[in-house]
């Protein structure tokens, strides 16, 4: 699933072709809202809150996608034809740009006043404009379970996911197995998520290194097996655990001790 800093960047996008402009073409290639029209009114803006997307545009509608594991946004000249078969899920176009949704997760249509009935659960983001740092610490302090469950828990900080999980936690040298309410510096740790993402939104890909050599990118993400490039022992790769946060976690058992 895409980070919270490469949907800012589609969230960018999708402003720099659409804001301001009346829609000509609006196909929602999805059953719940097929019949709805949106052309004929102006965009007003897109924001990017956490993974989400809200496209908001006069008369107080708001159009929101989620792009899950395999979905992105296209942006190019108006007219030009879109991918065959059934993978586009949304198309929003003006006399200049079309906004291509290809195999979105969620598309919905909604008044904007309820826009917090789909993102309001959400944590501070660290690309928004209302980031709180200190209430992101305030959230994670209070989750009962483990610091690598609480960084995917986007009702603490919305954006992150397994990349930036296994990035942050290695560089502050913290396990992802060790209770969230056993870390002394937390705002550390939220400090440097927030750095990370705000240097990688206006680039493609995710560097962490500082290196964007190709193998050279991260830290320890993606590199189960290989010697961990601060002291030498190979990196390891395992499942979190059960529940909702079961997904891959990568670390270095020497920089990252267990707690």
């Amino acid at each position: 699933m895409p980070e919270g800093d490469m949907v800012w960047a589609a969230g960018r996008r999708l402003r720099e072709a659409l804001d301001g402009r009346v829609l000509t073409r609006s196909e929602f290639r999805v059953p719940r809202h097929a019949t709805s029209d949106l052309r004929g009114r102006r965009v007003l803006t897109t924001e990017s809150r956490g993974k989400h997307l809200l496209t908001r545009v006069e008369g107080g509608l708001t159009v929101h996608t989620h792009l899950r594991m395999e979905g992105r946004w296209r942006v190019e000249p108006a007219g030009r034809r879109t991918p065959p078969g059934d993978v586009v899920r949304l198309v929003l176009a003006n006399s200049e740009w079309q906004a291509v949704g290809v195999r979105l997760g969620e598309v919905d249509l909604l008044r904007t006043e309820d826009e917090e009935r789909l993102v309001g659960h959400l944590g501070p983001d660290p690309l928004g404009r209302d980031w709180d740092a200190e209430e992101a610490v305030r959230r994670l302090r209070a989750f009962p379970g483990t610091i690598g469950e609480a960084l995917l828990d986007q009702r603490n900080l919305a954006g992150l996911g397994t990349i930036y999980r296994a990035e942050v936690l290695f560089l502050r040298g913290v396990n992802p197995w060790r209770p969230t309410g056993e870390i002394a510096d937390l705002p550390g740790l939220v400090a440097l998520a927030h750095r990370l993402l705000t240097a990688n939104r206006d680039r493609p890909g995710i560097i962490t290194t500082g290196d964007r050599r190709p193998g050279q990118e991260n830290w320890v993400y993606g590199r189960a097996g290989r010697a961990c490039r601060r002291c030498g022992t190979p990196v390891r790769r395992a499942d979190l655990g059960p529940g909702p946060y079961d997904r891959v976690v990568y670390w270095c058992p020497r920089c990252q001790p267990e707690p």
